[in-house]
């Protein structure tokens, strides 16, 4: 009875030990630590080699994503609506805060692999996280202090988002792959794949439910953007709790002491060693780390090497990320699509939850087939040619979108057109300009715009108009690199003119520009839409530019002394810019003419669905390949650290689109190809780079060093790991 309890204890033994399990050298006398780390195998997903807790890590992820992009998703508005910040201001503040949920996973690896442990450092920097969450929907709450203490409130909010969401990104992914047996490489590869599915996930229904929150639904008295905040936050709460059912499935590697502290100075030993040792009369070492092995284990030399050779390969790596960063911009600012601008964004996720079971389930297994060795290195570069290619064509469209354009305007140099709105054909004759032969008719949408040539930075020059046999001249002061319309029009009985300044660029983002120039006797007030309110004088009184977004506008109002009129305006279209004259008042109507001053895009959106195909299809080789590789080729006890190289290389890449950005502007096509070229060249890199670089298994190194036995230390009692039943 006692061998058979002894031989039951020693099979719950065997069955919890893994091939991970972690043997500490105990001093002479000591008794063996209390939470000595056992291994245990998790309960499996329906009979497969996947273990029940990737069930939970996956669902964190997912709410953890809706949190961190649905909150994304309104942040620049809430900066120019809320904090009525200027567009730039709004936009660099944006990026700062992007680049620093990039830059903090350093912060969140080291806490993982040196000190914390990967498990609890998730739930610290999730506690972190939702405190910043919450504060950030308070500092939305328009009745609490001034805009002051909003802008301290979300600051700080966002910095605590920051910290969290990228202290836990590396952590995550490289916990759901610790979950897996070390013979179940297939099933861990697939892994992070659903890893990359539930961020998309996550990304793609965030995308649509916080912009509705915000707009749709009042709070305050306006938009409420502490419910699309608040939100998030509860999303993120969700997150944690579902995070911590999980606690009694997981596999909790713990950490391995300063890990970092442990490269750093084996690297640093190794190069002063290194110096000190330059005569030739010393034997050459295979490796530069190999001049560390007077002071540190082979292991961890070896561990060492791992480690900087991936992060030498991630070297070429950010410049993917950098073209990639461009998507969203790219696709809002040619505006040539039926879709508003900022809901182009969730077709890249859409695109990600479809292509990864395609990929997954069909091509690679189909390559497999075919003998052919598509191996992680080879997968990452054919993305990078995709995300290459999909720019190639984004700059090929913005060519076509630049033939709508307004004429780029050099020094002493205008624009000027000529609206009619007299009853009659108004001949028009400028000083030292041979433009106009021919009248112009009443209500006539001009085709283009003349070219006025200067002889200064600016210059007063003489308008003749003849109309009906009378001629009239007038005056006025032209500015170099400007637009103007030349509106003539006949007031109590005769002929008079104003000279206005026009739009020099297209509106950006693919909204359409407006102006109203009020023909009537009375003064207006319009609304085009619910957050539109414009009043024009009376007598050819001229209003500013609205900006709209691409609609037809048929429920407009138009207030006059004598009632409330219907405003028609047709069709606004993407990148046009219109001026619509209002000349009567009649059957409940308000009676309208309107010019197209600049030409709206006339390219079809089907245009961009080919670069969204390349850009998506990239990513899928591109990212999850990178998270798996990163995870495969790192030792057990810097993983998360090697996740956070893996992170370092976006972060680099956002920072260095707006050193290009700023360092050389340029056209929008040039820039496309100027990173389309760069890529490819970083491409052709990274692919010699790779020919040359040795696939390594970590189990590698540590079963060799369990078959070397540990020497002794002082008073350390030797180990050998060996793999005997017991």
């Amino acid at each position: 009875m006692v061998g058979d309890e002894a031989r039951g204890e020693m099979n719950t033994f065997q069955r919890n030990e893994s091939k991970e399990s972690l043997f500490t050298f105990i001093s002479a006398g000591d008794d063996p630590p209390k939470d000595f780390p056992v291994q245990k195998k998790s309960p499996k997903l329906c009979g497969s080699n996947y273990p029940l807790s990737i069930a939970f890590i996956v669902v964190n992820e997912f709410c953890e994503r809706f949190s961190y992009y649905g909150m994304r998703a309104v942040l620049t508005l809430y900066f120019i609506s809320f904090f009525h910040w200027d567009e730039n201001l709004s936009t660099a503040v944006y990026h700062a805060f992007s680049a620093l949920c990039y830059f903090t996973p350093v912060i969140g690896a080291i806490m993982a692999d040196s000190w914390l442990g990967k498990y609890k450092t998730i739930i610290y920097l999730s506690i972190v996280y939702v405190v910043g969450h919450l504060i950030k929907s308070v500092g939305a709450i328009p009745s609490l202090g001034n805009q002051a203490v909003h802008v301290v409130l979300s600051m700080v909010g966002l910095f605590l988002i920051a910290l969290g969401t990228g202290g836990i990104k590396p952590c995550v992914s490289a916990f759901g792959g610790d979950q897996f047996e070390e013979e179940h490489t297939s099933e861990r590869s697939k892994f992070f794949s659903v890893f990359y599915l539930s961020i998309n996930a996550g990304s793609l229904i965030s995308t649509f439910v916080t912009p509705v929150l915000r707009g749709d639904v009042k709070c305050f008295g306006e938009d409420c953007y502490a419910l699309a905040f608040g939100v998030p936050a509860a999303l993120m709460v969700l997150a944690l709790v579902v995070f911590i059912a999980g606690s009694g499935l997981y596999r909790k590697t713990p950490p391995q002491g300063n890990v970092l502290l442990e490269v750093c100075k084996c690297i640093g030993f190794a190069i002063k060693n290194r110096l000190k040792n330059r005569s030739r009369q010393i034997p050459r070492r295979d490796h530069w780390l190999d001049w560390a092995s007077e002071q540190y284990s082979k292991q961890l030399i070896g561990e060492v090497k791992m480690v900087t050779r991936v992060l030498f390969l991630f070297l070429p790596l950010p410049m993917f990320w950098a073209l990639f960063d461009q998507q969203v911009r790219y696709s809002t600012l040619q505006g040539i699509y039926v879709l508003q601008p900022d809901q182009m964004q969730f077709l890249n996720p859409l695109l990600i939850l479809v292509f990864i079971p395609i990929f997954d389930l069909g091509l690679y297994p189909l390559i497999k087939m075919c003998k052919f060795n598509f191996t992680p290195i080879r997968k990452m570069a054919t993305g990078m040619i995709l995300a290459g290619m999909a720019f190639g064509l984004a700059a090929i469209v913005e060519v076509k979108i630049n033939e709508t354009d307004m004429p780029q305007l050099v020094p002493k140099e205008s624009l000027i057109q000529v609206l009619n709105l007299a009853k009659n054909p108004v001949q028009v004759t400028i000083q030292d300009q041979n433009l106009f032969q021919q009248p112009v008719e009443a209500f006539q949408n001009p085709d283009e715009y003349s070219h006025l040539i200067l002889n200064g930075e600016q210059q007063s020059l003489r308008f003749i108009l003849q109309h009906q046999g009378s001629s009239l001249a007038f005056n006025y002061t032209v500015k170099e690199k400007s637009v103007y319309s030349l509106i003539v029009f006949e007031a109590e009985g005769s002929l008079s003119s104003h000279l206005i300044t026009d739009l020099e660029t297209k509106p950006e983002n693919g909204l359409a520009a407006v102006r109203f120039i009020n023909g009537l006797s009375q003064d207006v007030n319009l609304t085009i839409d619910s957050k539109q309110f414009i009043s024009v004088q009376r007598n050819y009184g001229v209003s500013g530019y609205s900006l709209v977004e691409r609609d037809t506008y048929d429920n407009g109002k138009c207030i006059t002394e004598t009632g409330e009129f219907t405003l028609d305006l047709g069709l606004l279209d993407f990148g046009a810019s219109y001026t619509v004259v209002i000349t009567n008042v009649s059957g409940g109507a308000v009676q309208t003419w309107k010019s197209e001053d600049i030409k709206a895009n006339n390219v079809h959106m089907a245009w961009q669905l080919p670069q969204y195909l390349l850009i998506s299809a990239g990513e899928v080789m591109f990212s999850i390949t990178g998270l798996a590789f990163s995870y495969s080729q790192s030792p057990a006890s810097m993983k998360s650290v090697l996740q956070a190289g893996w992170l370092l290389t976006v972060a680099v890449g956002n920072t260095l689109v707006l050193v290009v950005a700023q360092a050389a502007p340029m056209a929008q096509w040039a820039e496309f190809v100027l990173f389309t070229v760069l890529l490819f060249a970083v491409c052709i890199i990274f692919s010699i780079m790779g020919y040359f670089y040795v696939s390594v298994d970590p189990e590698d190194l540590e079963e060799k060093e369990e078959k070397r036995e540990t020497p002794n230390r002082g008073n350390m009692i030797s180990l050998v790991t060996q793999k005997t039943k017991l």
